[in-house]
């Protein structure tokens, strides 16, 4: 901490009075980390580094942001219900929210229930965290069944996006991208297509590339812009992917593949807009010095610990919240740690109460106080202590409706409601459909709200509007997610039969494509 190293210096070099007085105001000034927290119209980016390269990252973001409303129609002046936080760190920092991930990534991306985040290092290009944030903004502005190839391709072409003096160029081709297709063996556009990749499809490896051209030969003609929209609607209304594709382009499965090959092969487009972007406001503050020892971890723990990792990383939080008795950083993330690692819900609650009776708003610490009580109640049923679980599902609830009134857009409170009722023999009422919503709307990026929304509306025999919200689980290509397909397989009415046999005629079409190219699936001329 500099500022403390050079407050040092000073005094050693002062003497008499001057010496005392400016030891009183250091004992009565509050200690600083090194963390600064900057906050910009729909971003809040936590950085203990150089304030310049956060400032230059916060307003690339909110120019990306804005270049992507101008491309989708959007409000240019929209905000959404909930800013994006980022954490910009070095190796250490990233290995110490993500202990088990690769030490080599750029950065990444994690909804969760406890929080959705984004995590930059240091000196990258942010190439990375525009991908993700594509991803965000996707679900957040127009959420819709798309095909998994569109959600990954949409990322990859709006990442690149340069800002220029006075012009933006957006669809900067992928050298990455266009040297991965140069040398793999292309998948069949029809496994391409399908609405969700499939996990055992031959020549896997292409599908991200394919996924990135296959957008970028779209993007990159209005005529076929235009297609892509018509494509793009047909299919979230339920089309089949393959066979929208050659009735809107008039292109067949090996037709699409060799149109792609020589659209690679040329020189690809991007295009260049004249760009002036309002000025971006951003403030910053200080935070306390607490966050130098537990900001990161508070954020490990909401990632989810390894079961080999969680004894000592309660053992260093416990030493290190010691420290800081009284801070409302240090009791949270203490809090929460006893309640997830060391499973002690008691103690948990009682670190929080103390948190509340200093900050006696602070929303978040309402929220793991929820989970406490729920944790508690769990534990008086399994007791046969009905009375006593009751009344910590009460107590539970009325922290929530004194969140809410504090922050009315806050999507973990509107979970936690509708996780409190979900055992509750009404449930799921009108009031907690609305509650459902809101929270959907507030967070559409996560998973478990979808899910939970999902099975509601079934449960209503709202049918069509499952369908509409599972779907872009189901087609997500990060992985499969055997819950959200099984209620989509039930919200269609469809038997895991049927759905088998649809996944093996798109391996029965894979198969014919590379018969009618006659050559397999030997690798594109470069």
């Amino acid at each position: 901490m500099h500022a403390v190293k050079s407050s040092k210096g000073v005094l050693r070099r002062l003497m008499g009075a001057g010496a005392a007085c400016l030891a009183l105001m250091a004992a009565a000034t509050p200690a600083l980390a090194d963390w600064t927290r900057f906050e910009s119209p729909r971003f809040v980016l936590y950085s203990s580094g150089n304030a310049t390269e956060a400032r230059e990252m916060l307003e690339e973001l909110e120019k990306f942001d804005r270049i992507m409303r101008m491309f989708m129609g959007q409000d240019l002046d929209g905000v959404p219900y909930r800013k994006l936080p980022i954490y910009l760190v070095s190796g250490p920092g990233l290995r110490t929210i993500r202990p088990d991930g690769n030490e080599n990534i750029a950065g990444f991306y994690i909804p969760t229930d406890e929080d959705i985040f984004a995590v930059a290092t240091r000196g990258s290009d942010n190439h990375t965290l525009k991908h993700e944030y594509a991803h965000h903004f996707m679900y957040q502005e127009f959420s819709y069944p798309y095909p998994g190839w569109f959600i990954e391709g949409f990322a990859e072409y709006y990442a690149p996006t340069l800002f220029k003096r006075n012009e933006t160029h957006v669809g900067v081709p992928s050298p990455g991208r266009a040297s991965a297709l140069s040398y793999l063996s292309w998948m069949s556009m029809n496994e391409l297509l399908a609405n969700r990749p499939l996990t055992k499809a031959r020549n896997s490896d292409s599908y991200y590339p394919l996924a990135w051209l296959l957008t970028h030969w779209f993007m990159g003609d209005a005529t076929r812009r235009t297609q892509l929209h018509t494509y793009l609607s047909e299919v979230g209304a339920g089309g089949d992917p393959v066979e929208v594709m050659q009735k809107v382009t008039g292109l067949d499965a090996v037709e699409l593949r060799r149109t792609l090959r020589r659209y690679m092969n040329s020189r690809v487009p991007y295009m260049g807009v004249r760009t002036t972007f309002p000025d971006i406001q951003i403030t910053s503050e200080r935070l306390p010095a607490s966050a130098d020892d537990l900001l990161l971890l508070g954020q490990q723990l909401k990632m989810g610990v390894s079961e080999e990792r969680r004894a000592q990383t309660l053992q260093t939080i416990r030493q290190r919240a010691a420290r800081y008795p009284d801070d409302p950083l240090a009791l949270l993330v203490h809090a929460h740690a006893e309640l997830h690692n060391g499973n002690d819900p008691e103690k948990a609650a009682s670190l929080l109460e103390h948190l509340l009776s200093i900050d006696p708003n602070n929303v978040e610490g309402m929220q793991y106080l929820v989970r406490a009580k729920l944790d508690l109640a769990d534990k008086a049923f399994e007791a046969d202590d009905q009375e006593g679980g009751q009344r910590l599902k009460r107590e539970a609830q009325s922290l929530l409706a004194r969140a809410y009134q504090i922050d009315d857009a806050n999507y973990i409170t509107m979970l936690l409601m509708s996780e409190n009722r979900r055992t509750d023999a009404t449930y799921p009422t009108d009031n907690d459909m609305q509650v459902l919503e809101i929270a959907y709307t507030l967070a559409p990026q996560l998973g478990q709200i979808r899910y939970n929304y999902a099975a509601a509306l079934l449960h209503k025999g709202r049918n069509d509007e499952a369908i509409t919200i599972i779907t872009p689980l189901v087609n997500n290509p990060h992985g499969e997610n055997p819950a959200a397909k099984d209620l989509l397989l039930r919200a269609k009415g469809q038997t895991e039969a049927e759905a088998a046999a649809e996944e093996e005629a798109i391996k029965q079409r894979a198969a014919q494509e590379g018969e009618d190219e006659g050559e397999g699936t030997s690798p594109p001329q470069a």
